[in-house]
């Protein structure tokens, strides 16, 4: 399996050079330059192997099991090159067969009944909330920051980031604010502040839960927190945001998640749908991430979205595209998750500090080379529900303090 390892890593890094150590001991060196910029062995056959058969998932568990392991520069530098590489190459051959494979069965991986997506969100966000504050920010926002100057700090991002969608929702005092994802609370409680608004958020993770309704009651503040699936919620809301849970959502299911947006809403309301997205045709979910960060998780293209959208009867009022500021949110989180990384190798395992920084590695890299965006659709029931020029959201990030 060494000729076809080196020949597919052939095809991804051209510049600069890799070196692989193979199970035997051989090396084999891949693209150009008098000196590896990364050095990775590989620990023994099988996993040659699997690299070959399925090297999306494989690398992830090898690199997880300490079966491939980084000898010079960091896991990061070595997924850098590869993802920059595999964007520029594109898919081909088996490679081209298996990702088909998957867009073809994604509805089935994407089967988010409220029973089974209710466990989906366990596997992820019922982590220990200890955990996650190891590396976010004291908020525990845990989204696409928004980096509206240089030099922004990790807080002020997420602080800007809310307050950016603060704005585009114009939410007036005393109307009521639907929250669905809410996580640990922090965007709720800053609309409930910043506005005067009463807040229900929902959240199908216990442990997110529990640290937002603790939150509240020591806030004094008009937020509510439920465990509630969006399917059960009912309205009427004059807004409704949605921040980083729309890629739980399945494809399968979006007409009924905007069908319910709709029903939901006022009939002057508006709504801000903050996802992950693809700036390419629909495809599939990462087989990794699949299996071990996100099951049930999809990232969904433009047209996706658009398509169910309209056909709900909402009417699509402004739409943002977000390029590279989640890069500089992961690289932030994953530079922070290695200050701490002996405090998750004590919280948990070797294996799962592998996992992770290999996921926040991998999806840094992702964001900053292979058409990964972050989409903000703002929706309304009326066209004559908002402004008809974008001032009015310059003007409200002003007064909130934050800009637009």
């Amino acid at each position: 399996m060494h000729a076809f390892v080196a020949r597919m890593l052939s095809r991804l890094v051209k510049e600069p050079r890799i070196d692989v150590v193979f199970a035997d001991g051989s090396l084999q060196s891949v693209g150009r330059g008098s000196v590896p910029a990364v050095r990775m062995r590989i620990a023994d056959r099988s996993t040659e192997f699997k690299l070959a058969l399925n090297p999306e998932l494989a690398l992830g568990e090898a690199v997880m099991d300490g079966r491939v392991v980084v000898e010079q520069g960091s896991l990061y530098d070595l997924l850098d090159l590869l993802i920059a590489g595999l964007h520029k190459a594109r898919p081909h051959g088996w490679s081209k067969t298996l990702e088909g494979l998957r867009t073809a069965l994604r509805r089935f991986h994407q089967h988010n009944t409220p029973a089974l997506a209710r466990r989906n969100v366990a596997h992820h966000y019922d982590l220990r909330s200890e955990f996650f504050r190891l590396f976010l920010d004291d908020d525990m926002q845990y989204s696409c920051a928004y980096f509206a100057r240089a030099g922004m700090s990790l807080a002020e991002a997420q602080l800007a980031k809310k307050r950016h969608i603060i704005a585009k929702l114009a939410i007036e005092p005393g109307q009521r604010v639907l929250d669905i994802g809410s996580g640990w609370g922090g965007l709720a409680l800053t609309i409930a502040g910043e506005t005067d608004a009463s807040v229900t958020g929902i959240t199908l993770s216990d442990e997110q839960l529990a640290v937002a309704q603790a939150r509240a009651a020591d806030s004094g503040l008009p937020v509510d927190f439920r465990l509630q699936d969006y399917r059960a919620m009912v309205g009427p809301f004059d807004r409704i945001v949605s921040v980083g849970m729309f890629e739980h959502v399945g494809v399968g299911y979006y007409r009924d998640y905007f069908r319910k947006l709709a029903e939901l809403l006022t009939d002057d309301g508006v709504a801000l749908i903050h996802t992950i997205g693809r700036s390419t045709p629909p495809g599939a979910t990462n087989p990794f991430i699949t299996k071990y960060i996100f099951p049930g998780g999809y990232i969904p293209a433009l047209s996706e979205m658009a398509a169910a959208i309209e056909k709900e009867g909402l009417v699509i009022t402004d739409v943002e595209v977000l390029r590279l500021h989640y890069a500089e949110t992961l690289k932030a989180w994953r530079e922070r998750f290695l200050a701490r990384r002996a405090e998750v190798v004590s919280m948990y395992d070797e294996r799962f500090a592998r996992m992770w920084e290999f996921y926040l590695s991998c999806s840094e890299a992702s964001f900053r080379h292979d058409d990964l965006v972050v989409f903000q659709f703002q929706l309304a029931k009326r066209l004559d529900g908002l402004p008809i020029t974008r001032s009015y959201m310059a003007d409200c990030g002003r007064d909130g303090g934050g800009p637009v």
